[in-house]
């Protein structure tokens, strides 16, 4: 019996785009996989095409952007941020009725706007949000020879549907999301730009202005000689993103960075209060509550546990994998079902 093959399509080919290959590629080498993956990529840098395939996450290369498009199941949109709304463009030009676009660029609000105005009717776009393997918490990297088919893994992804996204279009995305072992929670998609403000665009701000203050002062020309991984995490967005993806995630998301920057505006002034006036014991208090907070973070980011009531993530990858050819979303792609079928 000829094992069924799944198109997925990857437009990016990033630390993210491409460890979601990698995972795709990691479940394809698993025993008695009742499917296979194959996974056609674009990117428009040449360097990460490159990369991607000495790391072996793709299994073709379409060097248009349709031709990554057309007729599979699931297209996982990972492309710079500055480049999204023309891929939304022209994606509109090649889906057809019955296709997935997982959005997995930073901003969720302006997705929605781009999907609504250029993709066909019944042509489901829904958002997410990679969370990181805890193993890489830490490492401050973001460039696609950093891929990795486990980064995912003990993380997860954040799915975003609206009320109008299809059942079999969620489905489709968390059989794919637990097949390649990403626990999925689910999340509103206006909510998520708040949070990405949070979390996502006040460090790239942080970065962006602490550099711009130490390019003014005296001390830098010798000062960046004694620069270590420090500064670099401090500052890493300004290497791994593009200068147009950076200013676009915070011009787009500027109401919400706006009020973590003045939180962080106040928080500063506090902490320059103490050190001027050279009080021990605020600046004690500051550090205290802070690192305590930061630790709880970080036990709790490990293990991911939150709330005591909040709902586990769903399914497993064996019952997704003993479910598939039992009626899953995916296996009715591959039957050309009414509701999944491709033009």
């Amino acid at each position: 019996m000829t094992t069924p093959t799944i198109e997925i399509g990857i437009l990016g080919l990033g630390r993210i785009g491409a460890s979601l290959g990698l995972a795709l590629k990691r479940y394809n080498a698993g025993k008695n996989v009742p499917q296979q993956f194959r996974v056609t990529a674009y990117d428009t840098s040449d360097s990460r095409v490159s990369a991607a395939k000495t790391l072996g996450a793709y299994d073709v290369h379409a060097r248009a952007l349709h031709d990554a498009v057309r007729d599979k199941a699931l297209i996982i949109l990972a492309i710079p941020y500055a480049d999204a709304s023309a891929a939304y463009r022209e994606i509109g030009t090649s889906a057809r009725p019955g296709q997935v676009i997982l959005d997995v660029t930073p901003l969720k609000r302006p997705a929605l706007e781009w999907a609504k105005k250029y993709l066909p009717e019944e042509v489901y776009m829904i958002g997410a949000a990679p969370i990181l393997n805890p193993t890489y918490l830490f490492d401050g990297l973001d460039n696609t020879e950093s891929a990795r088919a486990d980064l995912l893994d003990k993380g997860g992804m954040l799915v975003m549907p609206t009320v109008n996204t299809s059942a079999d279009a969620i489905e489709l995305v968390t059989d794919l999301c637990s097949l390649i072992h990403a626990p999925v929670r689910f999340a509103d998609p206006l909510e998520y730009d708040t949070w990405a403000a949070s979390v996502e665009g006040l460090p790239a701000a942080v970065g962006l202005a602490a550099m711009t203050a130490l390019l003014h002062t005296e001390t830098w020309s010798d000062a960046q000689r004694a620069a270590n991984h420090q500064f670099g995490r401090l500052i890493h967005q300004l290497i791994d993103t593009h200068p147009d993806d950076l200013r676009d995630v915070l011009l787009n998301n500027r109401e919400s960075v706006t009020r973590q920057l003045d939180a962080l505006i106040e928080a500063l002034g506090g902490l320059r209060d103490g050190l001027a006036q050279n009080d021990k014991s605020m600046i004690e208090a500051i550090v205290a509550e802070t690192t305590d907070a930061a630790h709880e973070w970080v036990v709790k980011r490990r293990e991911g546990k939150w709330d005591h009531h909040e709902a586990p993530p769903i399914a497993n990858p064996g019952e997704i994998a003993g479910n598939l050819l039992l009626g899953g979303a995916l296996t009715r792609r591959l039957r050309g079902d009414k509701r999944g079928k491709q033009s």
